[in-house]
């Protein structure tokens, strides 16, 4: 007997792809923000130093993210008690009003110091959906994906996430085709956020007729033959371990990753010296490359497992972050500054494939959510939320080299982690419970069939 949706391979891809949709068009929305503030920080800040208008800018994106463990705890929360598919929908409607918000707020110039105000509970908002939307798509694709395929299925959620990217530069690059500097700067950068409110809506209906996994199914019928608690943080503290694991694995990660992928464009601008264009273009086809390699890693840990992944990263995010940045920031050559960009991609694809299964396989149903989540998002919120802000602090005092460094030492600490970690893959907690559940089941048929 499996635990697979009935109708099999073709019900768990179609339930995947209704989860990696949602997901895509939520990352979309969170990194809109950053690919476009280089064109709206004007339009919330007083004018003045180009740099610290993008300090201010990024401070609100720090601040966004402080919003994220409340809606790990609460969204994985109400994952955990009410279903995956219920808290996925909640979370995209919420993305939406974000998105919707800073679209129609009028600038500094019209409003005054409203305008920050309002930019600033418009990204809380968004860190709050972005928060629970993580934690809940972790699960439920981990959940609902087939036995011996979990790293393969659950590599989509880093495929959309990191797609999500991908399209807010693709949109940027039209943008840029077909409007002025000027008209950008003014009131073009308004309509990828009225493109992103728009698409949360759709997505908002169509996760509705999402399938609920077999897993919190089961949990579902358990709890209320035994009467036991979940998605609490009491629960949630009778696993000190794990929690303390996801830090771990996820400190090196998150700053490696917002470092390589969001800031990275930024730094080719305002340090490389490579014009706008051509950085929007070199992020592109990057990034696009970086999509296809996830699924490739995530199939590759189902068959050599997750921890040696994790490994590879964290050696060579720790050897090689400082040499790449020290090299990129001395390179205009479009052709070099992606060369240098992709390995520090593939490099990081070591965690961003894996990482979601990994979380998701070290707690049981009732909580793992907000295990996932909770954790994540904190850890999330002090060093991944920071890193932007940490390199232009930096960079605006004259030590920009230091954050290279800074970058390399988050990782050398998650490498510690890694080394000494279990192998998830042979000790999945869903495996384990869906042999658990195959025994009940096959054992109560049996007992069916001898009494008739």
């Amino acid at each position: 007997m499996t635990t697979t949706q009935p109708t099999g391979e073709r019900r768990v891809v179609a339930n995947v792809l209704r989860g990696s949709i949602g997901n895509l068009v939520e990352w979309y929305d969170w990194y809109v923000y950053a690919a476009f503030s280089v064109y709206f920080a004007k339009a919330f800040f007083p004018e003045g130093d180009p740099t610290a208008q993008l300090l201010s800018t990024a401070a609100v994106f720090a601040v966004g993210f402080l919003m994220r463990p409340i809606g790990g705890w609460a969204l994985g929360r109400y994952a955990d008690r009410f279903g995956r598919r219920s808290a996925l929908t909640l979370s995209v409607t919420v993305m939406a009003a974000g998105s919707l918000l800073i679209a129609v707020t009028p600038n500094f110039q019209t409003i005054g110091i409203a305008a920050p105000v309002i930019l600033l509970l418009a990204r809380l908002l968004q860190g709050l959906s972005v928060g629970g939307e993580y934690a809940t798509s972790a699960t439920y694709l981990s959940e609902v994906a087939s036995a011996g395929k979990r790293g393969f299925y659950s590599s989509f959620q880093y495929v959309t996430l990191v797609a999500g990217q991908l399209v807010a530069l693709g949109v940027q690059i039209v943008l840029l085709q077909v409007l002025s500097t000027a008209e950008m700067n003014s009131w073009g950068w308004r309509i990828p956020f009225l493109i992103g409110a728009g698409g949360a809506i759709v997505v908002m209906l169509l996760r509705r007729g999402m399938d609920e996994s077999e897993s919190f199914r089961a949990e579902t019928a358990s709890a209320a033959k035994s009467g036991s608690s979940r998605g609490s943080l009491r629960v949630l503290l009778q696993y000190p371990r794990e929690c303390l694991l996801v830090v771990g694995l996820t400190l090196g990660g998150t700053v490696a990753f917002y470092t390589y992928t969001t800031y990275m464009q930024k730094f080719m601008i305002n340090t490389s010296g490579i014009s706008k264009p051509t950085v929007a273009w070199i992020n592109f086809i990057a990034l696009l490359v970086f999509v296809v390699l996830q699924p490739v890693a995530g199939a590759l840990s189902d068959r050599i497992g997750r921890r040696k992944l994790l490994i590879f990263f964290g050696v060579s995010g720790t050897i090689m972050t400082v040499p790449l940045m020290t090299v990129l920031a001395h390179t205009s050559n479009p052709i070099a500054a992606f060369g240098l960009m992709m390995v520090a991609l593939l490099i990081i694809t070591g965690y961003t494939s894996i990482n979601a299964i990994v979380k998701a396989e070290l707690f049981p149903t009732k909580i793992r959510a907000l295990g996932v989540g909770l954790p994540y998002a904190l850890t999330v919120a002090i060093f991944g939320g920071t890193a932007e802000m940490i390199a232009l602090a930096l960079k605006k005092g004259g030590h920009e080299s230091l954050y290279f460094w800074y970058v390399a030492g988050c990782i050398a600490i998650s490498l510690i982690t890694y080394y000494f970690m279990r192998e998830t893959l042979t000790g999945s907690t869903i495996d384990a419970e869906a042999r658990a559940a195959d025994t009940v089941a096959d054992a109560e048929q049996e007992l069916a069939r001898s009494r008739a």
